[in-house]
């Protein structure tokens, strides 16, 4: 119980630092083009898209959290989805959204919901091993959805 407890806790603390990292004025932060690597940028749906994959524990390295919290996490990675209107370039927020993964291994998939985190969607995602990695994002709002689909080759 205890154990679980401090991983609740780690996990709270890292939810907050990137909802931090991504959510304040972009004068107090680094701008959310300076987050990750870009690994899919065009239409979806109605909106435009942009998905950045964090590489959480180099982000919170650079945060200053302690090597031994990032050594706990069960995720290594941030998915984070950012859609604009067309028009005005203004972020779209009123959104839901999931993500399909599939893995270098092709019979292992992962779904997972994309929560709103402050201007973006997001979820942590477990990329396990290095290869080829396919993504289809799904997100609805105001009455309209839109799909993402497309590959990451994942290094480390």
């Amino acid at each position: 119980m205890e154990r679980d407890m401090r991983k609740g806790a780690i996990l709270l603390a890292v939810s907050m630092i990137l909802w931090a990292a991504c959510a304040a004025p972009a004068a107090a932060v680094e701008p959310m083009e300076s987050l990750g690597e870009r690994i899919f940028r065009g239409k979806s749906g109605p909106w435009n898209a942009e998905v950045r994959l964090i590489d959480m524990k180099a982000q919170l390295e650079k945060s200053g959290v302690s090597a031994g919290t990032i050594a706990r996490l069960a995720a290594k990675h941030h998915l984070m989805v950012i859609l604009t209107d067309p028009d005005t370039g203004t972020p779209v927020t009123d959104v839901m959204g999931e993500v399909i993964i599939t893995g270098p291994d092709r019979p292992s998939t992962s779904k997972v919901t994309l929560v709103v985190m402050g201007s973006h969607i997001g979820a942590d995602v477990a990329l396990p091993k290095p290869g080829k990695y396919a993504f289809r994002v799904t997100v609805v709002g105001g009455g309209k959805r839109g799909y993402a689909v497309f590959d990451y080759k994942l290094k480390e």
